[in-house]
């Protein structure tokens, strides 16, 4: 099904996207507060609005509470990038990207009362495959410390708060891009993001932050970040587009998979750039990952089956 290939789109540049976001937290962002990072993401959306409104001149011809609504959505997306980036600038990505399985859980209570979307059994089953086998992917047996056991409640509360903003964004955006158009909802969420980004730079420490990082690392930052961008925005169009076709809950169940490319790009980066990549290569980590994988497939393939 071709909105298989949009909607894997997503997770797979999303996963490449997770590691670059690692590396600039850790290159350039250690000190300073990671916010600084989305005034990159909204000039990249507020870049291509003269594309979009080029390409689609009617964008402005839809109601003003529509307008808004969308918007909306972009700022949603935003806020959720922000409680992602806090996350990770305190974990692994390894660490915080399971808790992105939260996402479909949100969607398919938002899609049922919202939309009144339901899945047939398979499709439940295939979706709740995907999510397992991505959840495995992040089980780390005995390999961590007793003190690092132990429940984190900022980490879970963080990403509990961006899966919800994500769902909630992906339903809005669903919702216009059925019946208005595709483009011209992204036009006005690229506008909401634009908006948040203008509303960071109004804060005076992070336009500081914003200044300095930019004066002292100006060649690094802009070139990793823009390519950083330009990824992660590919996989957002591809994900959303996908929502014109499936169900909100599969595009999302789909979208859970990021955990497996962020391993799967993680182990490529442990054998070929040691120094960026920190994946334990052992048998028994091999046969996990393997059975997730094998997990994902199977779903995937219910929930084509069954669509």
């Amino acid at each position: 099904m071709s909105w298989l290939v949009f909607a894997f789109s997503g997770p797979v540049l999303w996963a490449i996207s997770v590691h670059l976001d690692k590396y600039l937290v850790e290159r350039f962002f250690k000190e300073s507060s990671v916010a600084v990072l989305l005034v990159f993401t909204a000039f990249v959306g507020l870049a291509f609005l003269p594309f979009i409104w080029f390409f689609e001149p009617n964008v402005a011809a839809i109601p003003p509470a529509s307008i808004g609504l969308i918007a909306v959505s972009g700022i949603l997306y935003m806020g959720a990038m922000l409680l992602y980036l806090h996350a990770l600038q305190g974990e692994e990505a390894s660490v915080v990207a399971p808790f992105f399985q939260t996402s479909p859980l949100f969607g398919f209570v938002l899609a049922y009362l919202v939309l009144g979307e339901t899945l047939s059994q398979l499709q439940m089953i295939g979706g709740g495959l995907i999510i397992v086998g991505a959840l495995i992917v992040s089980i780390q047996f005995g390999r961590q410390p007793a003190a690092g056991r132990g429940f984190k409640a900022r980490l879970a509360l963080l990403m509990l708060a961006c899966g919800f903003a994500l769902a909630l964004a992906s339903l809005i955006f669903k919702v216009f891009a059925i019946r208005v158009d595709f483009w011209t909802t992204t036009f006005w969420m690229f506008v909401g993001e634009a908006a948040f980004g203008a509303g960071l730079l109004a804060v005076g420490e992070y336009r500081r932050q914003f200044i300095e990082v930019l004066r002292t690392n100006t060649a690094a930052l802009v070139s990793i970040n823009a390519s950083n961008e330009l990824i992660n925005l590919g996989g957002g169009l591809g994900n959303r587009y996908a929502l014109m076709f499936a169900p909100l809950s599969l595009v999302q169940a789909i979208g859970s998979t990021t955990t497996v490319f962020v391993f799967l790009f993680g182990v490529v980066l442990s054998l070929v750039v040691p120094g960026l990549g920190r994946e334990d290569l052992s048998a028994r980590q091999l046969l996990q990952k393997g059975i997730a994988a094998s997990l994902v497939a199977a779903g995937v393939a219910l929930v084509t089956r069954s669509g």
